[in-house]
């Protein structure tokens, strides 16, 4: 099976601390962590740490980022040729504020103006395909090219092109946020028809399968009837990369013919254990991990 990941590649800077720094105050911590990041960018290195075929389609500079991200992905055995190195291009990074005492984190990402498509538009193979919205064209071209695939959007953040790019897909699984502003309507976690507005809001717009994750709470779907699919619980570090981790966990099990539940299920296993360690790619579990996590409970 070869899988095709499309979307925004950044490198990461975490920085974990014991508490949320005050305003205008000088703070040393022992260690920082450096590493890749980005929505589909994640699920691709995820994937391919899995053992999987995937192949990245994504845009970097021709800077130290740029190239410490292809050698990340080289090193796991991503397929990296569609990774576009631009000379007029800055890398994207992000910042992030590992608060360690509640697992929380604070992003600020320092990003170019998106490029569109890619000049890897062309006809690529594809069985599973996963997306975040970055380079849109190029997500569109792709899908359309492999309209058997099962297709995966990680939809994050509400725009004109991931409602586009959300209806050529098979699986959207998206934010809380992301419901909540498509449906124009809070979601209560504990108000079982606010849940129910926004997934059929969401299911009769995209005409698809529906997951809304709702963080360390679970996930809201319809099989036979609606639920809450929990998580498991732990004790959370550093939540970065969580949902990018959980939405490369659910493309490799939704497209290892696992079923919606066991999809949603090991998924949230794969995502919970990562907010247990610091840094998102250095927090994915191996497979064999998360297979045999329910038996070492």
């Amino acid at each position: 099976m070869k899988a095709v990941c499309v979307g925004h590649s950044t490198y990461d800077t975490t920085l974990p601390m014991d508490s949320y720094p005050t305003e205008n105050l000088k703070y040393r911590i022992n260690n920082h962590i450096e590493c890749g990041g980005g929505p589909a960018s994640n699920g691709a290195y995820l994937l391919a740490k899995w053992g999987m075929d995937t192949t990245i389609m994504s845009a970097v500079g021709d800077d130290y980022y740029g190239q410490q991200i292809v050698k990340e992905f080289q090193e796991v055995g991503a397929v990296t040729d569609c990774i576009e190195i631009h000379t007029n291009h800055m890398t994207s990074s992000s910042y992030i504020i590992a608060n360690r005492s509640n697992g929380s984190r604070t992003i600020i990402t320092s990003k170019k103006d998106p490029i569109r498509r890619l000049n890897h538009s062309g006809d690529i193979h594809a069985d599973l395909i996963l997306i975040d919205g970055e380079h849109p064209e190029t997500a569109e071209a792709v899908l359309k090219a492999n309209p058997d695939a099962i297709s995966v959007i990680d939809a994050g953040r509400l725009t004109d092109d991931t409602k586009r790019l959300g209806k050529l897909v098979k699986y959207v699984v998206c934010s809380k946020t992301f419901a909540e502003e498509f449906a124009n309507r809070k979601i209560d976690v504990n108000d079982r028809d606010s849940l129910i507005y926004c997934y059929e809001k969401l299911h009769e717009y995209f005409q698809n399968t529906v997951v809304i994750t709702l963080e360390d709470k679970g996930s809201f779907t319809k099989i036979e009837d609606y639920e809450i699919l929990p998580t498991v619980k732990v004790q959370a570090v550093d939540s970065t990369g969580a949902g990018d981790i959980f939405h490369g966990a659910f493309t490799y099990f939704i497209g290892n013919g696992y079923s919606l539940r066991d999809t949603i299920h090991y998924a949230s296993i794969t995502s919970a254990i990562s907010v247990t360690r610091v840094g998102a790619r250095f927090s994915i579990p191996e497979l064999w991990e998360v297979l045999s996590y329910d038996e070492l409970i």
